[in-house]
């Protein structure tokens, strides 16, 4: 099998917005997010931003979005949505891969490429219900920079003050 990681095309916006409910239920049970009345969830443009489009709650001026998808054998595999925050910090905005796909290191490749292709500081957050995620990322981690990172919890004032789990570490020179 093959995987192919690339920068998402705009006409790849639409595949990413595809995947997007799978994604999105995933969370809910973190997130304590019922059901839509339609049974459907969508992502509606909450991922426009990282394509330099316009959303209904507008991302601040200053971050910028970087749009990646993860192709198993050119079939949709996943994505990963990194946003910069300011120059040279980094934030994991979004980061999704296919449970068929999954526990066949999909997930560590397409974040190891996202942190050799984005040199600098890194965040990288969980919510704090979904301990799966949070082992996945510090494993990840912990192998990506030899055990040099910091896990905290705490609130962040760019999420509305929400409560998460978060690493954060810089990403070895090239």
């Amino acid at each position: 099998m093959t995987l192919d990681i690339s920068p998402a095309t705009l006409a790849d916006y639409e595949i990413v917005r595809a995947l997007a409910p799978y994604y999105i239920y995933d969370m809910a049970e973190h997130a304590g997010w019922p059901f839509p009345d339609s049974g459907a969830f969508e992502a509606g443009d909450q991922f426009a931003p990282y394509w330099g489009k316009p959303r209904a709650r507008p991302w601040p001026a200053h971050w910028k979005g970087y749009p990646f998808l993860a192709r198993m054998d050119a079939h949709p595999a996943g994505f990963a949505l990194v946003k910069e925050m300011a120059p040279g910090l980094f934030d994991m905005g979004e980061f999704f891969v296919a449970r068929q796909h999954r526990r066949q290191r999909v997930g560590e490749r397409l974040a190891v490429k996202m942190f050799e292709t984005f040199r600098g500081n890194w965040e990288v957050r969980e919510m704090l219900t979904n301990l799966a995620a949070q082992a996945f990322w510090r494993r990840v981690i912990r192998e990506y920079t030899g055990g040099d990172f910091t896990d905290a919890r705490e609130a962040l004032p760019d999420y509305d003050g929400r409560e998460f789990v978060i690493q954060r570490f810089n990403s070895r020179a090239g």
